[in-house]
């Protein structure tokens, strides 16, 4: 047997060898640096994330460029303002600093900060509403548990008291249900497309916001179609029942992960000031996702699931809004919420195709019914009515 046949890890190995010996050759053999002699340097820098405490304000700031960025001078409402700068004042591509500006913000005010740069390059950011930054500790931990159960867990919870109703229609009212779930899933996932989109505008430009919603989206429902193949090989052996329960949960499961990102925003709003949680804010968002609960319930409308099971359903898609309220009010970064916010739109599109399939076969060749493309409509109608009450 010849060498070629006993090493074949030789020859994937040799193309990565050579790759990383020219990729050596072009760094430091100084072709890059003649290539750019003459030119200025391409800048960008990024505010990740903005802190306010009494006096004090705290930006983290991020290198997204293909050069390294150094910080000369702050202004803050057009002064130019003393401040401290860590690591260090050069921020090299991908790296991160902070600043700290000691300066006396006024409260509900709005608050212009600019970055300037040695070669004279200005960053912009704006405080919209400036209010202090709570403290991480046990109280504020517990306010955004609050505020996750009352916008996400209670709500769904709620919603699944559809079950006792939905029991009592004959077939093609069920069919209906399932229809509008998945009108409710369409929008859910045009919802959390559209939402990890206008993020990734605010994500440092070396790390591709636009490409991380693709990445997000596409390995979340290859990962998930990946895993419940498995189960759709085998589903002539399998109990119906067990079929209609399993997608009754991958249905909890995409509408979790969209609330995931749900809450990050939630919790990132609130921690920045930049949104008060009013009493008719928070019903909206109740009324809004007590229609989930109806759509986790439609699939198993015919059965008799335990309550401790319709309640872990209920709490693998109500619970993540209160995990992410924690992210969002102590970590939130640009990245971190595009990243969720395609991973629940990948979610629930998987789900989607769970959900058409069976219906499918539910329904064979009725499945584009009149009262079925009314129930897909209903459900749009109703996501989007129910919107309304959280936009204002």
């Amino acid at each position: 047997m010849s060498s070629v046949n006993r090493k074949p890890w030789l020859w994937f190995l040799l193309p990565l060898v050579l790759l990383a010996l020219l990729s050596l050759i072009v760094v430091k053999g100084g072709t890059l640096s003649r290539m750019a002699r003459g030119l200025p340097p391409i800048e960008e820098l990024t505010v990740d994330r903005v802190r306010l405490a009494p006096d004090n304000i705290v930006l983290d700031v991020v290198n997204g460029g293909p050069d390294p960025v150094t910080v000369v001078q702050v202004m803050v409402d057009d002064a130019f303002w003393a401040h401290t700068m860590t690591p260090d004042r050069i921020v090299g591509r991908l790296g991160r600093a902070r600043i700290e500006i000691p300066y006396p913000w006024v409260a509900g005010e709005p608050h212009h900060i600019k970055l300037v740069t040695e070669t004279g390059v200005t960053f912009d950011h704006e405080i919209a509403v400036a209010a202090e930054t709570p403290t991480a500790d046990a109280g504020y931990f517990l306010t955004f548990t609050l505020i996750g159960l009352y916008v996400g867990v209670l709500p769904v919870a709620i919603g699944l008291l559809w079950l006792p109703f939905l029991k009592r229609l004959d077939r093609r009212w069920i069919h209906f249900a399932l229809a509008l779930t998945a009108g409710l899933l369409i929008f859910l996932a045009a919802e959390a497309l559209h939402e990890a989109l206008e993020t990734a505008n605010r994500v440092a430009g070396a790390f591709q916001g636009t490409g991380l919603v693709v990445l997000g989206v596409l390995v979340t429902w290859l990962v998930l179609q990946g895993f419940g193949g498995a189960g759709r090989r085998e589903q002539g052996a399998v109990d119906p029942a067990a079929q209609r329960m399993r997608l009754a949960f991958l249905i909890a499961l995409g509408i979790g992960l969209h609330n995931l990102g749900e809450g990050l925003a939630i919790g990132a709003a609130y921690a920045q000031g930049s949104v008060t949680l009013g009493a008719f804010l928070v019903v909206g968002f109740m009324i809004h996702n007590t229609t989930e609960g109806l759509g986790i319930v439609a699939p198993i409308a015919q059965d008799s699931p335990p309550i401790k099971t319709l309640a872990l359903a209920g709490l693998l898609a109500g619970g993540p809004t209160i995990i992410g309220a924690w992210l969002g009010g102590v970590a939130y970064s640009p990245l971190l919420a595009t990243l969720c916010m395609a991973i629940g739109a990948g979610a629930i599109l998987q789900v989607l195709g769970v959900l058409y399939n069976a219906v499918e076969r539910e329904t064979g060749s009725q499945l584009w019914t009149p009262l079925n493309a009314m129930g897909v409509a209903a459900g749009l109608v109703l996501m989007y009515a129910t919107g309304l009450l959280v936009a204002a």
